[in-house]
């Protein structure tokens, strides 16, 4: 049987906390009782590990109609059902369809124009596209009106066109650093900031700006300015300007992952469960950052059911960066849930179906956690066949240069060999130690170096504790 306010506790459910700040920040109601569900709505939505019922005593007519009202605003601010708008006017004046409602919306939203929105370019060639549609058909009236806004708005339009054609330019370096680590991108550095605080520039670009500079801080691990940046568009996605749930889905995706390098781990669990509300194009994405930050939380179990859950989306998803990392997460998840076996049988199974792609996207992980499963089980001899079998070794000495590299499957085989009498424990002492040596002195990796040792810890205790003890770790 359904419970009462089942259907409306459903739709506030889904609903994230800048939306009901948004919504608590415009509202105007005369009606307390209306106010007071919106404000639990709202403490509900920034509480997702705790819930307030709402008041079964309450007229449901009232619950309905707050909801239709919910719907209806956040549908009036959303860039991206006004980008649907405009495309669809688009269509209609190319093939000489727009009905006369349609253009009555486009004259008014013409001269009500007063600030740059989200997708002013998008408007802008609309509006150029639409004098064209006019001034052949002889209607002076609204081509005066079409014209004016042109000539306003010529130079602010040449201005955002040029920033996103050199925002090409810069993204270039910066995805080259990313995918190669040969490139440098700090000299974009400064333009891209410039671009994201001028208020006078178009909501796209200025979030195209965030998402590159997020990219470059990540680069050279510059966290604390790009802490600063996002404290920033937090207060304007909590006005309401540039609302859409896809940029915010986005915005607290990339919130896991800064929070993860500031080792606040509570907070990135906290943006992980928002950035996963919707299965977008994105949503394997943010369950593997989501499942990273759970793991170091040692919450196994909920990892490894939270994966369960997205499989399906998994199997569907054209992105086989995203589909590898699954997996390779999916796999720790098992290994953590000491289900070693199931993890080595799955591994195999998608190696054999998707060998190409592995070896072109993702590889590292995705051997990381299977040869995990193989040492776990002590199957040495198979773990050091499945090295030589794909050249892991010389793999991994290619993959040093990565920002992200860990020397698991180099320390893996040299644990395989050491218990199959193929090497002493000086040398794997030894080649552990310079393999640490070797590694940049950031927190962030220290800190990821500490786990791996715990992971070998069982099978070398003597190495490690030495080790430790040296890195003062202990």
């Amino acid at each position: 049987m359904r419970k009462k306010l089942q259907k409306f506790t459903d739709f506030a459910s889904s609903l994230l906390p800048h939306e009901t700040a948004y919504l608590l920040g415009s509202q105007q109601f005369e009606d307390t009782i209306k106010l007071s569900i919106l404000e639990r709505l709202d403490y509900n939505c920034r509480n997702i590990r705790q819930f307030t019922p709402y008041d079964k005593s309450i007229d449901k007519r009232k619950y309905s109609n707050l909801k239709n009202w919910i719907n209806d605003r956040l549908e009036a601010v959303d860039v991206d059902e006004r980008f649907e708008w405009m495309s669809h006017l688009e269509r209609q004046i190319m093939t000489d369809a727009i009905e006369p409602k349609e253009e009555k919306q486009l004259i008014r939203s013409i001269r009500d124009y007063d600030e740059l929105g989200f997708y002013f370019t998008k408007f802008y060639e609309l509006v150029q596209l639409y004098r064209h549609f006019l001034l052949i058909r002889m209607r002076h009236a609204h081509h005066r009106v079409a014209d004016d806004f042109i000539k306003k708005y010529e130079d602010k339009y040449a201005e955002c066109k040029q920033v996103f054609d050199r925002m090409h330019e810069a993204t270039l370096d910066i995805v080259d650093q990313y995918a190669e680590q040969g490139a440098q991108s700090i000299h974009w550095e400064n333009w891209l900031t410039e671009v994201f605080y001028n208020e006078r520039l178009d909501g796209l670009n200025r979030y195209l700006a965030l998402v590159r500079l997020t990219f470059v801080y990540f680069n050279y691990r510059q966290f604390e300015q790009l802490r600063e940046k996002y404290n920033y568009i937090d207060e304007v996605f909590s006005r309401g300007q540039y609302y859409s749930r896809r940029l915010l889905l986005n915005y607290y995706g990339n919130r896991v992952l800064l929070h993860t390098k500031f080792q606040e781990y509570d907070k990135a669990e906290y943006y992980g469960y928002l950035s996963i509300r919707d299965k977008n194009s994105d949503y394997i994405h943010y369950v593997n950052n989501l499942s990273a930050v759970l793991l170091r939380q040692k919450k196994y179990q909920e990892a490894l059911k939270l994966m369960r859950t997205a499989y399906p989306e998994m199997k569907n998803s054209p992105s086989f960066h995203n589909r590898i990392g699954f997996v390779a997460f999916y796999l720790k998840c098992l290994n953590y849930n000491q289900q070693y076996r199931n993890a080595e049988n799955y591994a195999e199974s998608f190696l054999q179906a998707y060998k190409k792609e592995v070896f072109e996207y993702r590889w590292h992980i995705f051997f990381s956690s299977y040869l995990e499963a193989v040492l776990r089980q002590e199957k040495y001899a198979k773990l050091l066949k499945i090295v030589r079998k794909y050249n892991l070794l010389d793999r991994d000495r290619q993959y040093q240069r990565n920002a992200n590299y860990l020397p698991t499957i180099r320390w893996y085989n040299a644990i395989a060999r050491y218990k199959e009498m193929l090497m002493e424990k000086e040398e794997i002492t030894a080649l552990v130690q310079s393999s640490i040596d070797s590694l940049d002195r950031i927190e962030d990796k220290q800190y990821q170096l500490q786990d791996l040792l715990e992971q070998i810890r069982p099978f070398i205790p003597g190495v490690v504790n030495r080790i430790r003890a040296k890195m003062q770790l202990v």
